[in-house]
């Protein structure tokens, strides 16, 4: 018997890319022509605006009635609470089903965590930046120790600030969760639920914006889906349990 010669594979000749794979290397000319083209509309735009923005931006900071700090405080609280409802909401969906699906659990958890810090950022900035302010003329021993502040709604900025400590305490222990321990860490992380119901409270009683409608349904939409989340993780933790027991019990 003769043994059949070896036949090496023919080379094929490489395929040409197509419209929808060929990927095309960023004109990094344009872009840079486009920022400078961004920047020029910017500072064109700046000096013809400065002129007529100065006055009433230097009267606000410096005039003899400042209501830049006034205007900073409102305006940065309303961020702190959209934050501390974010990582109330991210926080109790993380051992959801939801979160493993989008955006899944480490991303829920970072969301978690950075929104809460976040939160404590801009409200620490709520409430430091009054000390700017010439018509209240708030003390920093005033800002930090609850119930002292100056003003007719005391009982409510005191809550206001009892919230912002919690705040402080629960960010802290996300650096020392290895520390403390799952279950020790779980209990101080309870405590989010009385910083989010002290926010809300301070905001509905003691805030200039409460009688707006957008702030309105800001409030009560986040009471009510904190709620509606907390109630659902609890009965879905109880089928759990009920379900792990009846299973041991078979």
């Amino acid at each position: 018997m003769s043994a059949n010669p070896v036949q090496r594979p023919t080379a094929t000749p490489p395929r040409a890319p197509d419209q929808m794979t060929k990927v095309q290397p960023p004109n990094h000319a344009s872009q840079a022509a486009l920022v400078a083209l961004g920047t020029a509309l910017g500072v064109a735009a700046a000096l013809a605006l400065l002129p007529q923005v100065l006055p009433g931006l230097r009267g606000s900071l410096l005039g003899a009635e400042p209501k830049a700090f006034w205007y900073l405080s409102r305006s940065s609280a309303v961020v702190a609470y959209a934050l501390l409802w974010l990582s109330m909401a991210s926080g109790l969906l993380i051992s959801d089903r939801f979160a493993k699906l989008w955006p899944g659990g480490p991303a829920a958890f970072d969301l978690h965590q950075q929104s809460s810090l976040l939160g404590l950022a801009f409200g620490l900035f709520h409430a430091l930046v009054l000390l700017g302010d010439r018509y209240i003329q708030a003390s920093l021993g005033q800002i930090l120790t609850p119930f002292a502040y100056p003003q007719e709604a005391q009982l409510w900025v005191g809550l206001g600030q009892i919230s912002i400590y919690g705040m402080v305490i629960t960010c802290a222990s996300f650096y020392a969760r290895q520390q403390l321990g799952r279950r020790a860490w779980r209990a101080i992380h309870a405590i989010s639920y009385g910083v989010f119901a002290l926010a809300l409270a301070h905001g509905l009683m003691s805030g200039s914006d409460t009688t707006q409608p957008f702030i309105q349904a800001m409030y009560w939409g986040s009471g009510a889906s904190v709620l509606f989340l907390t109630c659902y993780r609890v009965l879905m933790l109880t089928l759990a349990r009920a379900g792990e027991g009846g299973r041991a019990l078979g």
